[in-house]
């Protein structure tokens, strides 16, 4: 094993994650938009069965079944330090926004987004460290190939 930052990183998302969705949770009511940049950043609490844009809503087992297999696949690589650089980075994201996705749809089923931009499905914190660590592990493909 190289580091531990991997870890800590993908922990430290799901801190920010679950701490974000229990304040949504405690604060905002379901579908009722709350301001937060005048009407580009509105607050408005979502409750998500399906997967990324509401997509498959009845499929609840299978996304929490394809989330393990993600988890327990990312975790595995950056333990065994295969990865550097941008793909190390982009895969702790992904893992932590994976993991705290997954916390949601264990406990009740669905995932929590709050967050929404015009034209644009409501997120979380997790969302948007599945897309950076996408885009990272992307980035890093590319660089490797020239």
């Amino acid at each position: 094993m190289r580091s531990s930052w991997p870890a800590l990183l993908a922990l430290g998302v799901v801190a920010l994650d679950q701490g974000t969705k229990a304040w949504a949770e405690r604060t905002l009511s379901v579908g009722v938009p709350q301001p937060l940049l005048g009407d580009f950043v509105r607050l408005t609490r979502v409750h998500n069965p399906g997967g990324a844009f509401g997509l498959l809503p009845q499929s609840t087992g299978a996304f929490i079944a394809v989330s393990v297999v993600v988890v327990v696949a990312l975790g595995w690589t950056l333990l065994r330090g295969r990865w550097g650089g941008l793909a190390r980075l982009g895969g702790a994201l992904l893992l932590g926004g994976a993991l705290g996705n997954l916390v949601d749809r264990l406990r009740w089923g669905y995932v929590l987004d709050f967050l929404e931009l015009p034209s644009f499905p409501v997120f979380n914190a997790a969302d948007s460290a599945i897309v950076l660590g996408a885009g990272l592990l992307g980035l890093s493909l590319l660089w490797r190939w020239k």
